[in-house]
Parts: C-alpha cells; sequence; structure tokens
C-alpha cells in the first residue's frame, strides 16, 4: 500500500475513534421507558430511522441519502460543545455561545478526516445547520420531532424536569418547523397527548 494510502486509512480510523465518544455524551430527553437518558450516538441513530420510516411525509422532494448523512453527523460537535437543552438555546447568550462552541467543535473534528473527505462532511454539516436545502429542512423537522415523541411516551422526560410548558412547545414547533405539514401536526398532536395524559404541563393560564 502506497503511504498516501496509508496515512488516509489512519487519518480515518483516527475520526472514527474520536467520535466514539459521541456514545458518552447524555442528552436531556430520556429513552421511551424513561429508565435513562439517551447519549447523543443513539439519538443520531433512532433520527436516521425516522427519515427512513417518514420519507415519504416530506413536504418536499429530498434525496434521502443526504438526509441521513446529515443526521448521522449534524451531532458530531457535541464531542466538544456538549448538548445544550434546546429550551435554554432560545435565551441570546446560550444561543451565540453554543453557536461559536459548535463552529470551533467542526473545524477540529472534521479536520481529523482526510481534506476532501473532512471538506465534505464539514459542507453537509453546514448545509444543516443553515436550513436552506430540503434536505436540511427535513433534516431538522426530524431532530425536532423526535425528543417530543421520547418525552411524551417515557411520561414527561425533560419536559418534567424542567418545567416545561405547553405553550413553550408549541412557540418551538412554530419557530423551527415548518407550518401545516404532516410531521408538524404529528408534533402538536403529541403536545396535546402528553398535556392530556400529564406528561407536559399546560399553558399557564390554564393552570
Amino acid at each position: 500500500m502506497q503511504t498516501g494510502a496509508v496515512n488516509r486509512l489512519e487519518e480515518q480510523v483516527a475520526f472514527l475513534v474520536e467520535i466514539d465518544q459521541l456514545k458518552s455524551i447524555l442528552r436531556q430527553t430520556p429513552i421511551a421507558d424513561g429508565s435513562r437518558r439517551e447519549n447523543t450516538a443513539e439519538h443520531s441513530w433512532h433520527l436516521a430511522m425516522f427519515a427512513i420510516v417518514f420519507a415519504e411525509h416530506a413536504p418536499e422532494p429530498v434525496d434521502i441519502g443526504r438526509v441521513i448523512m446529515m443526521l448521522l453527523i449534524h451531532d458530531l460537535v457535541e464531542i466538544d460543545a456538549g448538548d445544550t437543552f434546546i429550551y435554554a438555546a432560545n435565551s441570546p447568550d446560550v444561543a451565540a455561545a453554543q453557536v461559536a462552541a459548535e463552529l470551533a467543535a467542526a473545524e477540529r473534528i472534521f479536520s481529523i478526516l482526510p481534506i476532501d473527505q473532512g471538506a465534505r462532511l464539514r459542507a453537509l454539516w453546514d448545509e444543516f445547520e443553515a436550513k436552506e436545502s430540503a434536505e436540511s429542512r427535513f433534516a431538522k423537522t426530524i431532530d425536532r420531532l423526535q425528543p417530543m415523541l421520547l418525552n411524551q411516551v417515557s411520561g414527561g422526560g425533560s419536559w418534567t424536569v424542567h418545567s416545561i410548558t405547553a405553550d413553550k412547545t408549541r412557540r418551538l414547533i412554530a419557530n423551527t418547523m415548518p407550518a401545516g405539514t404532516v410531521l408538524t401536526e404529528l408534533a402538536l398532536r403529541i403536545v396535546d397527548q402528553a398535556v392530556a395524559e400529564g406528561a407536559l404541563l399546560p399553558d399557564p393560564s390554564e393552570m
């Protein structure tokens, strides 16, 4: 094997070993049975499965392979930046700090790969963050939907821990998911069901 090929392989192996750390990054959301919090590697795998199963509900034509790739790499930056609770990210100061930390993480982590391969994955990560393509919008919708479903089926999850109310969750849906789509309507039904089941606090005006 030529020296260049050996070096390339070593860089790829180093990247794969580095991203194993994602298995140790705990998220706020529990797994479905509520017994523990999911880690970010599990979250990424689950999102990829959501994309496969819900592909028929994408509101725009999408390349599902690109969507799955985005979902598998979009949270690699949490190795350095950690997981920021989505409701806390609504604070401008928290959001700005998160963006800076994730950009720095992306620079470091994708640079472990051979230059051409790292650039391709970094471009997918940037595309996901920009939310300007049909694939990134669909991926973002799934990324928002999955924690809501897990919180609801686990009896409250991070909603209960952080005393989240239905109005905050509906605002999150309105601000991050396209209106009128099948999956957005599903998210809204999950909120209503969670309130009815006592897994999510009602609007403050209804308490």
